[in-house]
Parts: C-alpha cells; sequence; structure tokens
C-alpha cells in the first residue's frame, strides 16, 4: 500500500496524535499482545516498587515510571518475555495520617474509643482514592503495565506472605524483642525506622543550656556542668558521663565563688571562665589596663578520676532511684572534646548512646522499669508533676525557667543546627524508648556487604559508596509499630511473655485457633488466642502490625504469594534482572529488599538496579503543591506531548543519580529540536515517496532496494552510521546506562535531519533519476524505520505513529505495532564505515567554519564565493572531501572551487600553550617556567612533538596531552582579511576567498528569487507535487540597482533545475490560467532597488507546465533576455 500523505509540520500536534495512538494500543489491547507473542521467551524479571495511592503521583513517580517502561520494553524488543505488574502500598503512616486528618483523631485512646474495626475499615476506604489518576496518568505516558493484574499489600494473599517471611526470620533465629530508644513521631505516635528518620532534616534554633549537677560531700562545693540542647530530657537525667582519657579541671569562678568540674578544653564555654583580653584604648597602652581574670584553676584529673562521682537530682521525680545506682558519673568514649563542656548528661529513655551506657554501668538494668515519662503524644505523664500534659519542646522554656529558679542554669544560649522531622506529620522527632521486635541485621552484615557486591549499578557510585556505607553502619531494625492499619505481627505470646508462637500461614492460624480466617487486619485476628502448650492459659496476639518498609521489602515473595503459590516461576524468576527508583530509596526499598533477601536466601533480590536522582523545581528547591513551584505534569503533557516530557526527563543528569531542575521550557525544547526535525524528515520521505510513485507509476517496495550495495557517499555514510547506531544501543542498553544511550540517538537523528536529508534533498527530489532517487528514498525509509525501533522504548507513541505509516510499504504480514517489533541486531562495521563517518564528520565541519566566515562579513549563503581551500594533513579525508563529498560541500557552502591543501604550514602559523590541568598537577610551583618554555617553542618542535615525537623544556619531559598545538591564520601575501579570510578548529582550516565577479553575483541574485518562489508555494499551500507555471514582472529599475532579470537569463538552467521549469516574463502568461498566489517583491539596497512581482498560475489543464519542454525553456531565457536588454 502506498504510504498515507501527512500534515505539514506546523500542524502536526503531539499530545493529540498521541491521544490517537492510545486509542490505537486499546484496540488491538497492545501490552497484552505483546505479552501473548512473547510468551515461552526467556523471562526478565522485573519488581516494581509500591507507590502509595493516597496522593497523585509527581515528577519523581514519572520519571521512575519512565525508566522502568523503557528498560522493559527494550528487554522485550531483544528476546524477552517481560511480565509488567503494578502495585499499591496500602498500609502505613501515610494512610493513618490522612484518617486522622479526616476524623480529627489526635491520640491512639480516641482510636480505641472509635474501635480498630471502624478505624481500619475508614482507611481502608481510602486507600486507592487516587487509584483511577495513577492509572490514568501512568498510561497517558506511555508506560506499559499491567494494572487489572497487581498486587496489594493488603491482600490477603500478600499479607499471608509476609507472615511466611517474617516465620523464616523467626525460625533462624533473626528476631528478637527489645526495648530501643528509637526515632519518634510524636505527630503520628509511632517509632521510626532509622532510614525514615533521616528523610526530613530542617535548620532550627533550640535552647543550648549548661546546667550543674552539685557533687556529693566535694571538700570544694564543685558541680559538675552538662551542656545539652533538648532540656526536656533533663527531668529524666539519671547519670552524667565524662572521658576517662580526657583531661578535666576543678574550677572557681571569682566572682561568684563557685566551682565547677568541666573537660580542660572546653572551659572556654563557661560564661567569664577564659574572658578575651581587652583592647587597648585610644592613647593608651595595653600594660595600662588591668589584666581580666579568669577562673582559678584548683586542680587538673584525668576523667577517669570522676568515676563513681555521685550527684544531687535535678529534680525529685526519680530521686529514689539513687538507691538503685542512679546519679552518678560513668566513662566511655563516645563523649567527645568538639562541643559542649566534655560532660554529657544521661537519660537513657531518649537516646541510644545513653541508653547503651546506663545499661553497661548498672544505672539501669534490661527491661521496662527505666523512667520515661513521655506519653506517645509526646506529652510529659503524671510522673512529672510539674509539667504534666505540656508537650516536650514546648516545656523546654519551662524546665529552664524552674532550672533557673533553683539557681541550676549556668548558661542559657540557643543553637541553629539540622534537627530531624517526620517525614509525614511534619513536626520534629524525639528519641524515645520503645519496646519493638527487631531483626538481627548487625549478624548478618557480612553477607549483606557480599552480596552488595554481586549487583550491578548505574550509577556505580551509588552503590560503591552511598549504599555501601550505610550497609556497613546497618544496625538491628525494628520492624514493630504500634500502629493500626498495616499486617498484624504473627506473634502469640503467654502473658509472662514465655512462651512465643509465631504462625508463617493462614492454614497454620486456623489450626491453631480452631477459626476460619478471611482477613488477616487486627480486627480480624485480634481477637484470636492459641491455646499454651505449657499449661499458661492462653496465647495472645502482640498488639504491632509490620513496618510497611517490611511489607514493601517482602515485595518479591508476597506480590507472587510465594510460597504458597507459584513457587516455581518466583524461584525462576529470582533474583529480579532489574529494579529501579530514586535515590533516596538506597536506605529505603532497596536496603529493605537486601536484607530480607540475604536473610532468607542469602542472595541480592536483584541483579541490575538504575537509581535515578531526585527532580526540584526550576528555582532548586523541592517542588511543593503548597508553593506551587513547579507545573501540573498534565498540563504539561497535554501541552508537548508524553513522549517530550520523557525524552527530557531521561535526557538529563537525573539518571546519573544527579538533580534535575524542572524547567518547562526545556521540554519546549525537546518539541523543536529533536521532535520537529525528526518528523520533518519523515514527512519529506512520504512527500517524495508519493512524488516519485506519480511520476514513475510504481509502487514503492523498500525492502527489494538493496541499499547495503548503494555507492552514493551519504548512502553509504547513513548506513554505516545506522549500523553504528544499533551496536551503540544494544551495547549501552545491556549495561543500563541510559545517560550515554539517550543523547547518541538525539545526535543521530540530528544527523539523518541536518546532513542526509538536507544535502540530499535534489536527489529525494528526483534530480538524478528515478533509479537513483529509489536507492535514496529506500536508504531513508530503511534508517527512520530502524531509528523507529530503536527509540521504540524512549518515545513509544512518535514512533508508533511513523511505524504505522512506514509499513504500509512493508509486507503484510509486518508486525501490527513498533513494539512488536524486534530492535536490529548490532552489525559488524563493514570496511570503509570508520572512515566515511569520520570524512562526512569533519565535512560538517568545514561547512560550519565556511559559515562562520560568511557570518563574520555579513555575506549571505546565497551569494556564492570563488573559492574555498580546506587545510588537513589526513590525505584520504582531503581525497573524500573533492571527490564523493564535493557536490555537497559546494552547495552548502556555495562555492566555486574547493580546493584540498594538505600542507597547514602554507597557510597558517603553529604555536604551543601548556595544557594547565595535568601539567599543573603533575608540576606545582614549576608549572610557570614550563609554561614560559612552552610558549617560546619554535615551529620545528612543535610539528615534531604533534607528531609523536618526544620534547623537554626545562628539564621536564612532555607527555601526549601536555601541549596544545594551535593554527593561526596566515594572510595570503598580497591579500586582505576582507577579501580572503579564514576559520579553524584546531584540526581543520577553511580559507575563503571573498572577492566578488559579476558571474557571482549574478547566481546569487538567481538563488535569492528561486528561493522567494518556493516561499510563495509555500504559502499558497502547494505540495511539492503539484505542477504550476512562475511568472515575473519587472519594474523600471533605478541606476545601480541589481540587475535581476540579467541574472534569471543568465542562470536560466539552474532556475529550471531548482523549480522545475523556468521563470517566464508575466507578458507571456494565457489569460485562462488560474492564479495561485503573487507576491511583490525587491532586491538590493534601500537607495537602488530592483522591484519585481512574482505569480504562480495552475497549467491549462492541470497538467505539466506550459513551458516545460525545452524549446519553452529556450524561449522564456529568450524572453527574459530580451526583458534585461
Amino acid at each position: 500500500m502506498p504510504l498515507q500523505e501527512v500534515k505539514e509540520g506546523r500542524d502536526y500536534h503531539f499530545p493529540t496524535e498521541e491521544e490517537e495512538v492510545l486509542q490505537l494500543w486499546k484496540d488491538i489491547d497492545a501490552f497484552q499482545e505483546q505479552l501473548r507473542q512473547t510468551e515461552g521467551k526467556p523471562e526478565f524479571s522485573f519488581y516494581d516498587g509500591p507507590p502509595f495511592a493516597t496522593g497523585l503521583p509527581h515528577y519523581g513517580h514519572l520519571l521512575a515510571g519512565t525508566l522502568k517502561d523503557i528498560v522493559t520494553r527494550y528487554a522485550s524488543a531483544t528476546g524477552y518475555h517481560v511480565p509488567r505488574r503494578f502495585g499499591w502500598d496500602c498500609h502505613g503512616l501515610p494512610v493513618e495520617y490522612e484518617i486522622d486528618k479526616k476524623l480529627n483523631i489526635k491520640t491512639r485512646s480516641q482510636v480505641m474509643e472509635m474501635g480498630i474495626d471502624k478505624y481500619n475499615e475508614e482507611c481502608r476506604s481510602i486507600v486507592m482514592r487516587y487509584s483511577a489518576e495513577w492509572q490514568t496518568i501512568v498510561e497517558r505516558l506511555g508506560r506499559w503495565i499491567d494494572f487489572e493484574n497487581d498486587y496489594k499489600t493488603l491482600d490477603p494473599s500478600f499479607m499471608e506472605s509476609v507472615w511466611w517471611v517474617f516465620k523464616q526470620l523467626f525460625d533462624k533465629g533473626l528476631v528478637y524483642r527489645g526495648f530501643k530508644v528509637m526515632p519518634y513521631s510524636t505527630g503520628c505516635s509511632t517509632a521510626l525506622s532509622n532510614f525514615e528518620a533521616g528523610q526530613n532534616y530542617k535548620d532550627v534554633s533550640d535552647p543550648a543550656v549548661i546546667v550543674s549537677f552539685p557533687v556529693d560531700g566535694d571538700e570544694d562545693g564543685a558541680s559538675l556542668v552538662a551542656w545539652t540542647t533538648t532540656p526536656w530530657t533533663l527531668p529524666s537525667n539519671l547519670s552524667l558521663c565524662v572521658n576517662a582519657e580526657f583531661d578535666y579541671v576543678k574550677a572557681r569562678d571569682p566572682a561568684t565563688g563557685k566551682v565547677y568540674i568541666v573537660m580542660e578544653t572546653r572551659l572556654a564555654e563557661i560564661p567569664g571562665a577564659v574572658p578575651k583580653p581587652k583592647k587597648a584604648k585610644k592613647g593608651k597602652e595595653a600594660a595600662d589596663e588591668a589584666a581580666p581574670k579568669g577562673f582559678e584553676i584548683i586542680s587538673k584529673f584525668k576523667g577517669s578520676a570522676l568515676k563513681g562521682l555521685t550527684y544531687q537530682p535535678l529534680f525529685p521525680y526519680f530521686a529514689a532511684l539513687k538507691q538503685q545506682g542512679a546519679f552518678k558519673v560513668v566513662l566511655d568514649s563516645y563523649v567527645t572534646a568538639d562541643s559542649g563542656v566534655g560532660i554529657v548528661h544521661q537519660a537513657p529513655a531518649f537516646g541510644e548512646d545513653d541508653y547503651r551506657v546506663c545499661l553497661a554501668n548498672g544505672v539501669i538494668a534490661k527491661g521496662e522499669g527505666i523512667p520515661c515519662p513521655v506519653d506517645d503524644a509526646g506529652c510529659f505523664t503524671a510522673e512529672v508533676t510539674d509539667f504534666a500534659g505540656m508537650y516536650v519542646k514546648d516545656a523546654d522554656k519551662e524546665i529552664i525557667k524552674a532550672l533557673k529558679a533553683a539557681g541550676r542554669v549556668v548558661d542559657n544560649a540557643s543553637l541553629m543546627h539540622s534537627y530531624p522531622f517526620c517525614w509525614r506529620s511534619d513536626t520534629p522527632l524525639i528519641y524515645k524508648a520503645v519496646p519493638s521486635w527487631f531483626v538481627r541485621v548487625e549478624e548478618i552484615k557480612p553477607q549483606l556487604l557480599a552480596n552488595n557486591e554481586k549487583t550491578y549499578w548505574v550509577p556505580s557510585y551509588v552503590k560503591e559508596k552511598r549504599f555501601h556505607n550505610w550497609l556497613e553502619n546497618a544496625r538491628d531494625w525494628a520492624v514493630s509499630r504500634s500502629r493500626f492499619w498495616g499486617t498484624p505481627m504473627p506473634i502469640w505470646i503467654s502473658d509472662d511473655m514465655e512462651e512465643v508462637v509465631v504462625v508463617g500461614s493462614v492454614a497454620e492460624l486456623e489450626e491453631l485457633t480452631g477459626h476460619k480466617v478471611t482477613d488477616l487486619h487486627r480486627h480480624f485476628v485480634d481477637q484470636l488466642t492459641i491455646p499454651s502448650r505449657q499449661g499458661k492459659g492462653v496465647l495472645r496476639r502482640v498488639e504491632d502490625v509490620f513496618d510497611c518498609w517490611f511489607e514493601s521489602g517482602s515485595m518479591p515473595y508476597a506480590q507472587q504469594h510465594y510460597p504458597f503459590e507459584n513457587k516455581e516461576r518466583f524461584e525462576r524468576g529470582f533474583p529480579a534482572d532489574f529494579v529501579a527508583e530514586g535515590l533516596d530509596q538506597t536506605r529505603g526499598w532497596f536496603y529493605t529488599l537486601m536484607v530480607l533477601s540475604t536473610a532468607l536466601f542469602d542472595k541480592p533480590a536483584f541483579k541490575n538496579l538504575v537509581c535515578n536522582g531526585l527532580v526540584l523545581a526550576s528555582d532548586g528547591k523541592k517542588m511543593s503543591k503548597r508553593l506551587k513551584n513547579y507545573p501540573d505534569p498534565m498540563v504539561v503533557v497535554n501541552k508537548y506531548g508524553a513522549d517530550a516530557l520523557r525524552l527530557y526527563l531521561i535526557n538529563s543528569p537525573v539518571v546519573r543519580a544527579e538533580t534535575l531542575k524542572f524547567k518547562e521550557e526545556g521540554v519546549f525544547s525537546v518539541v523543536k529540536d529533536v521532535f520537529l526535525p525528526w518528523y520533518n524528515a519523515y514527512r519529506f520521505l512520504v512527500q517524495n515517496t508519493l512524488r516519485w510513485e506519480a511520476e514513475t507509476g510504481r509502487s514503492f517496495q523498500p525492502l527489494s532496494v538493496e541499499t547495503a550495495a548503494a555507492t552514493n557517499v551519504l548512502d553509504r555514510w547513513i548506513c554505516a552510521a545506522s549500523r553504528s547506531l544499533t551496536a551503540f544501543v544494544r551495547c549501552e542498553m545491556e549495561a543500563y546506562r541510559l545517560y550515554t544511550v539517550v543523547p547518541y540517538l538525539v545526535r543521530f537523528i540530528d544527523s539523518l535531519t541536518n546532513v542526509y536529508v538536507r544535502y540530499n534533498r535534489k536527489r529525494l527530489k528526483g534530480k538524478n533519476g528515478p533509479e537513483d532517487t529509489l536507492i535514496a528514498l529506500a536508504a531513508l525509509y530503511d534508517v527512520l524505520l530502524t531509528v523507529c525501533k530503536v527509540m521504540a522504548p524512549f518515545t513509544p507513541f512518535f514512533t508508533e505513529a511513523m511505524y504505522q505509516n512506514l509499513r504500509r510499504a512493508l509486507p503484510s504480514d509486518a508486525p501490527a505495532s513498533v513494539h512488536f517489533c524486534s530492535i536490529p541486531e548490532a552489525q559488524e562495521a563493514q570496511a570503509g564505515d570508520a572512515q566515511i563517518q569520520t570524512s562526512v564528520e569533519r565535512m560538517q565541519r568545514v561547512i560550519e567554519l565556511a559559515r562562520t566566515i560568511r557570518e563574520r562579513h555579513n555575506r549571505g549563503v546565497k551569494m556564492p564565493v570563488r573559492e574555498v581551500v580546506v587545510v588537513h594533513s589526513d590525505q584520504a579525508f582531503l581525497n573524500d572531501l573533492t571527490g564523493d563529498l564535493r557536490e555537497y560541500v559546494a552547495e552548502e557552502v556555495n562555492v566555486r572551487a574547493l580546493v584540498p591543501c594538505n600542507d597547514p604550514q602554507r597557510y597558517s602559523t603553529v604555536r604551543a600553550e601548556p595544557e594547565w590541568g595535568p601539567l599543573g598537577k603533575r608540576l606545582g610551583k614549576g608549572m610557570l617556567a614550563v609554561s614560559k618554555g612552552i610558549k617560546a617553542l619554535g615551529t620545528e618542535d612543535i610539528l615534531a612533538y604533534e607528531a609523536g615525537g618526544s620534547l623537554t623544556v626545562e628539564g621536564v619531559e612532555l607527555l601526549p596531552g601536555d601541549v596544545k598545538v594551535l593554527r593561526d591564520f596566515k594572510q595570503p601575501d598580497g591579500t586582505k582579511t576582507e577579501e580572503v579570510d579564514a576559520a579553524g578548529d584546531g584540526e581543520v582550516l577553511v580559507v575563503m576567498d571573498l572577492r566578488p565577479d559579476d558571474e557571482l553575483v549574478a547566481a546569487g541574485l538567481a538563488r535569492e528569487v528561486v528561493n522567494r518562489v518556493q516561499k510563495l508555494r509555500k504559502k499558497a499551500g502547494l505540495q511539492p507535487t503539484d505542477p504550476v507555471n512562475i511568472w515575473v514582472d519587472f519594474k523600471a529599475a533605478p541606476a545601480g540597482a541589481p540587475d535581476v532579470a540579467a541574472a534569471l537569463a543568465s542562470q536560466a538552467g539552474y532556475v529550471r533545475d531548482a523549480l522545475g521549469c523556468p521563470i517566464q516574463p508575466c507578458a507571456q502568461q494565457p489569460a485562462e490560467e488560474e492564479v495561485l498566489d503573487s507576491e511583490d517583491h525587491a532586491l538590493g539596497g534601500d537607495e537602488a532597488k530592483a522591484e519585481f512581482k512574482l505569480c504562480l498560475t495552475r497549467p491549462a489543464g492541470g497538467g505539466k507546465p506550459a513551458a516545460a519542454a525545452a524549446d519553452g525553456a529556450a524561449a522564456a531565457t529568450a524572453a527574459l533576455h530580451q526583458q534585461a536588454l
């Protein structure tokens, strides 16, 4: 079938065309059909991290989704079967937080009063709130993934597999119940994992106080002093910690007589202890002033001497614990000398190190009996009578006020520092001791590090540095949460906590409880009890649910209901071939995947991982709905198209795990600089294919043309470039290096449009006859089809739209979609491929340099020049340039004579400059002398170095890359710059003779007229195949005006070749011909213009132009000659 006509570029609206492609995919059930066609091929295993559906997708989701879509589409197009299931994270804080806001729930007790069943069903009702919008947006972006067969973390089958995972860990001895100080969200009333706690730091101002602790029985009445930025923890103080190795002093304040014990190097932190010397007043010597007095040092000693000293508690709330070993000085090396006063106050319920140190020194014992007078909402309990009910952060001022009244405040200041906030409620986090169930991550750390080495990451530094360091410092993972909406922990315990049963399946739970189980959420299983096997009555389930990260880390197993179903399929596809998410998931999903897979199977969960960076607003700030500092993704898609957004995101630093400042104009640039030129190349193919079919009466069958045997240099070049493209893409995509693939593809499209199509316009329009035109059209068709297949994973819409038309020239059994096609196999380079690609690249530089000279002299490209000399030392390139490539250079540069020169010294002088980068690092201060010596080098030495010889300057041997060889244009004798000028790029030098003559001026005028005729044809809405007659009417021209009529007469052959017919005098225009359009024109300067009118008419009968015959052309030329005279 013939190709269908296509729209003009200005009429092609990418978003609208994409909607049509979406409908096509729907009509042919494209995604499922692709899966059916690849069934039985090797499976490419892919895990999709589950997002929450309680909010709409943002650019970070769209970026990660695009990355996943590209890689999985590519895998499918290279011989794999790629199932892709979407997943939803349905549990956890994000859902509960939304319900708490909706129902104005502030405390845990309010949930209990409401009933867990009602609360959880409220949560269930919103988990898929935006699922329809997610599906619409994801599919509109072109991503193929299965929403119908999705997985949800709230499905009983998913939850059952999570239970199985936990039971395996328990049976391996990797689970224990502990009492641990953890990051705690008072806004959400739950503990957070360490990686959750690190997601939202803010700079805040906190109080910084130094407080005194009078030592019991000290002969000098000394007080220990401690510094803290959390005054709210002082009511729970149980001990003070010093470093045994550091020096401490006992110092007296002469002003008050008070004695303090403090680290010697931190004494200056006590106000007045080490005052600054006063500056001398004007006219007086400094010696006249009384020297400032600091504290009197009474004694000096090591921190170890303080061990065991007891002191008076700040508050009476827990004073009774002094009898059990509290309120004493202990030793630990975690005390540093870089902040505070070298003595750290210990509140074991509110600090990880505090808890560890107090436990090690017998201040507290294992268990739950330590003072923790803060409730789930972060308010003081009744134990702290003076501040009961107050939120801890709000109590800071009141606590400081009380301590001042007691004379215990030594200094009160404020400190600006970075502080963690809850990632969901945006409230300050505290550290709080909570009972939790832990996975022993530290025990399997060697296996984690070993398994990380088995994985491949892009970019690699994220694996080798960020992720490795996180694993290196991994701590036991608290997997329990004191919440309601989540997968309940399958732990049943006796009242004395001695008997523990962990359930690993629904069947096991039904057998142990004797009840049918249909749902595993809390309100379905909390009331179920298990009879004790040890005579302890019944076992009840612990109240905790799983951290939702435990669920997402279990996703590889739970999405397939492993091991209860799909056992063989899971094991066949594990570890996954590929996963991808953002950089923040190194401490989130990537980490939990690795921990659980290592604990279960001693394997990594994935083989290959692509990690993307963060998408920020254009001002570099985090995208914020409140600030509205970024455009809505769907507005951008509906304005520019999904392909443009995809390519903009992928062709950016964000694919290398760096940040991207999102700018809407960047998406527009992709349309303007990539898609429109690409579309115009395709449109040019279609138009000229239809023209060729109309003129020859033959059907265009590109597969019957042996393009590999083409002799035209640009045909050979584009075929060689196409082979290089497929080889490069396959090599780089196998290594998941999208950041190299996309720029290469974009450059190839640029070369296709701006070199092959641009330089081959006349051939493609039939200049050299139908057979040569067929070869050129077939070559362009083949390349466009190849680009469609290669680019399909990246720009699925535009390639599909093109393919649907291109396939009309293919056999009837051609695949129905470009996404059913295989990406071409990498072909070995043919003899001469490298040379022709290098020569064409250099030819482009010659053309660009020639344009630079023209612009410098304000000489338009339509005015020909008499001679261009190309200077280069590579004779093979010069042979190509003056042989096969000559006509293209001559046409683009508009030059009469193209002269090669392989002697650079004829037109240039050489000089040397040091390469400061490599030399500076090597030589340091010696660089200056060597630099002067390099600049003073003579021509002979420079050329010898350039040819690969050795060179020594100032005793330093210069290596390749140490010296930059530069060439400066040498003006030919007897010429001026305005007559002969040059431009070079360090390798190629172009010398242009700018001196005009009458013949050159005439050629320039004729070319200008031809250009205006072509624009008039476009304005009239004519297609390239539409026949017209062209008429010109000249007005009387003033003296000095350009002689346009004479120029057209002398250049009649060129005009006819360019336009397909001659330009004839209006006086000969038949009255019956329909006028299609006309336009007045002028050429020349303001003072002497040549004015004329151009007119287009439709030939009588709609056939060929009236003057198309040779004798007609001759007659038209003669008439123009006469008009010129």
